[in-house]
């Protein structure tokens, strides 16, 4: 059964870029301490969800495991992470997603919880998280009825998620600037030097 901190909310793993970082690998699939990144996040997130979904555009049966279902980008060719949250916010069955990105193994419940309940102030807006005023828009939480205005964007021509969460007037939430859990292991360097992994609850 779903952890009840997070009713009616679907989550949103985002794993479907090129890993130019990483030398074109699968970021979510890349070890960090024994496991696969996204390994870390599902472990983190699948009590409180009973819809959690993972956006990839490769190595699809690798990552079922992690996932109720997968779900792909419309359009070929990695066009970025909001043509991943478009897809989400399409099938998502609650009435808000979480989105996530696959590379933050740090990140625990607790700034979840937060989220989710600052989204419950004014449901019908999107929430992202601000690190003393710099947006994190893969750290959301969107209203699913925003579905067609965040399309229409994407129809419009707008690619960047922050833009796009801006314009159907998405709120902050502040956290402080090196909060270890939004801590992104995005490149070979910062797999080997980040830390032990705290407790997720």
């Amino acid at each position: 059964m779903p952890d009840p901190l997070l009713p009616s909310c679907s989550i949103l793993l985002l794993a479907g870029g090129r890993g130019q970082r990483m030398g074109g690998q699968d970021k979510g699939l890349v070890e960090w301490q024994g496991r696969p990144l996204i390994a870390w996040l599902h472990e983190t997130v699948q009590p409180l969800t009973d819809d959690l979904l993972l956006s990839c555009n490769r190595n699809r049966a690798r990552y079922s495991a992690y996932a109720d279902r997968l779900i792909s980008d419309e359009e070929q060719g990695f066009p970025g992470p909001l043509a991943g949250i478009r897809s989400g916010l399409a099938a998502a069955r609650n009435a808000w997603m979480l989105v996530l990105p696959c590379d933050t193994p740090l990140i625990d419940r607790p700034l979840l919880q937060s989220l989710y309940q600052t989204a419950l102030e004014e449901p019908d807006r999107p929430v992202m998280l601000s690190c003393e005023g710099q947006w994190e828009p893969l750290f959301s939480i969107i209203p699913t009825g925003r579905q067609a205005e965040v399309d229409a964007c994407w129809q419009s021509g707008e690619r960047s998620p922050l833009r796009a969460l801006l314009h159907v007037g998405a709120r902050a939430l502040e956290v402080h600037r090196g909060d270890p859990r939004l801590a992104n292991l995005n490149t070979p360097e910062l797999l080997k030097i980040t830390g032990s992994r705290g407790t997720s609850s």
